[in-house]
């Protein structure tokens, strides 16, 4: 069987139990449609927050990222896994023993106001559908590859498919669906690293392979681009900016309301907590196997040169397939061409997809992973979908316009917002904003600079107000979203180039940081010059970090 058809099989398989399991999983009230009636166990649940957390931007991106830009490229691996030990460890337990549906239900209760409980719901959307985009720019990837359909077709198709589990089932729909995802996802992903592994060194074990094939690879490089592969801070990430992109990074993923909603889930608080460990593992096996992949796509593509050409590796039929889609483009090349400008002609994003093809790997390999990379995606998009229907339904509609509404009319709210904030993520898969990873990157930037400062502060510092709080996600937001569109100005306000090259020499993805210490000093500053919060509201911020002290009758009875 070809490609194609591996493809539509692993594809058409895996669609079907997500339907199956949006029909099985249907709810009938909010408790079960925001946070799954708190019962998912906490081994279930990790393996959910690690498909929700693990994007479009982890499984088809993030190797890409780290094949072209080497040692810079371990940003990502950095921030993201550093964020979510932060997340864990931090906040997490915390949130939970809060109790809330949302991150804008924690702050208009945490900070005893609707205006600051209105910001933090905007702040959510714009964190959701910065993400989202990068999502759906992974479906159209996949689809237009290996499905031979339209990348607009290819978007409609998997957000019908995510409508419906998100629409239906709700949190508890999502849930069990990104069980099953993360299943399809990681089987897709190590499969061919194991592959791979084993055919280049004789060594099964992606991470112990890439101790033989790394010396390889810097020699090649050398070679052929005239520097180490391995070798940090080339090109235009000086330590400065390798430092505040993680640094965005980790604190954007302790920010992130589609993955911090996850801990509200569980039964217990130390559900909470083993359900943190449990995503790290999970995470671990992807992250820690994406380093080898990138540095095999490399070494792959680099000798294909040194042995071919460019005009050579025209005949080359992972190169001719790929080409058909427009994310190689070959007309740019020639002989005489150099390595390097060989390079900035393929797509980042079609690394991962790509080398199965490129190693000579089965059909059906070569289709499980166009099936992982679609589950990738589809399974945050449901996440982020999930928190603009619950921030337009449950904090904005619920809290503030109608808040005596009988339930199964906030429900019909909330599906209703979840379809449009369909119809919106659609339109921004088939008109993609950059890179994967890239635009993933800004919404963890919005998410470190909008909401960390203020959860933080909201847990372990009772004499934060909402007067600072609201101060400081405005000024946070605001200039990071600012000088993001200044920076990209050429792709998102269709200018010839972008206003700013950099802040302070701070690249785009970086500035996060800023908005976030911005943020921090504002909220700050602020709450020591406005009147302290009430007393119920600082004795429930004592409460939620320290345990209670129980009665020698409680004790006796417990």
């Amino acid at each position: 069987m070809s490609i194609i058809g591996w493809t539509f099989f692993w594809v058409a398989i895996t669609f079907a139990v997500y339907i199956g399991i949006a029909i099985w999983s249907r709810v009938k009230d909010t408790a079960g449609f925001y946070v799954a009636g708190q019962g998912i166990p906490s081994i279930a649940n990790g393996a959910a927050v690690a498909a929700d957390w693990m994007s479009a931007a982890s499984f088809i991106s993030m190797a890409g990222l780290i094949s072209f830009m080497g040692y810079d490229g371990a940003v990502y691996l950095m921030g993201w896994t550093g964020g979510y030990v932060l997340l864990a460890v931090l906040l997490a337990p915390f949130l939970r023993k809060f109790g809330k549906f949302t991150v804008p239900d924690f702050v208009g209760e945490r900070y005893y106001s609707n205006a600051a409980r209105v910001v933090a719901a905007i702040a959510a959307l714009f964190v959701s559908f910065t993400y989202v985009a990068g999502q759906m720019r992974g479906v159209g990837v996949v689809f237009s590859r290996f499905l031979q359909v339209d990348i607009v077709w290819g978007v409609i198709i998997g957000m019908a498919i995510v409508s419906l589990y998100a629409v239906l089932g709700g949190m508890k729909g999502i849930t069990w669906t990104q069980v099953a995802q993360y299943t399809v996802l990681i089987i897709a992903y190590l499969i061919p690293a194991f592959a791979i592994a084993y055919t280049l060194t004789g060594i099964p074990l992606p991470q112990l392979a890439l101790g033989k094939v790394l010396p390889q690879l810097d020699q090649l490089q050398y070679e052929l681009v005239g520097n180490l592969y391995s070798q940090p801070f080339k090109g235009s990430w000086d330590m400065l900016n390798v430092f505040c992109v993680t640094f965005a990074l980790m604190t954007g993923t302790a920010g992130l309301p589609h993955v911090i909603v996850r801990f509200y889930t569980v039964r217990r608080v130390v559900d909470a907590r083993w359900s943190a460990f449990w995503a790290l593992f999970f995470i671990g096996l992807l992250y820690l196997t994406a380093p080898a992949v990138a540095m095999f796509a490399r070494y792959y593509i680099l000798n294909a040169f040194s042995e071919l050409g460019p005009t050579g590796m025209l005949d080359l039929s992972w190169v001719q397939n790929w080409a058909q889609t427009g994310l190689i483009r070959t007309s740019e090349w020639s002989e005489g061409m150099t390595a390097a400008a060989l390079l900035s002609t393929i797509d980042r994003d079609i690394i991962v997809l790509a080398t199965p093809e490129i190693a000579n790997l089965s059909a059906w390999v070569v289709g499980l992973v166009a099936a992982g990379g679609l589950a990738a995606a589809l399974s945050t998009a449901s996440g982020l979908l999930l928190v603009i229907g619950s921030a337009m339904a449950h904090d904005i509609y619920g809290q503030i316009i109608n808040p005596s509404a009988p339930d199964h009319v906030k429900l019909t709210v909330a599906r209703v917002m979840i379809f449009v904030g369909v119809v919106i993520a659609g339109l921004l898969g088939i008109f993609p904003p950059g890179f994967v990873a890239e635009v993933v990157a800004f919404a963890f930037g919005l998410a470190c600079s909008s909401f960390f400062p203020i959860i933080v502060l909201g847990v372990f510092w009772k004499r934060c107000t909402k007067e600072g709080a609201i101060a400081g996600m405005l000024t946070g937001l605001i200039f990071t979203f600012t000088l993001i569109v200044l920076m990209r100005a050429d792709r998102v306000l269709g200018l010839e180039e972008p206003i700013l090259s950099t802040f302070l020499g701070i690249n785009a993805q970086g500035v996060g940081t800023i908005g976030m210490i911005l943020n921090f000093i504002v909220t700050i500053l602020v709450s020591l010059r406005t009147p302290p919060p009430p007393k119920e509201v600082q004795t429930l911020v004592e409460q939620i970090r320290y345990p209670r002290v129980l009665r020698a009758e409680e004790l006796e009875s417990a």
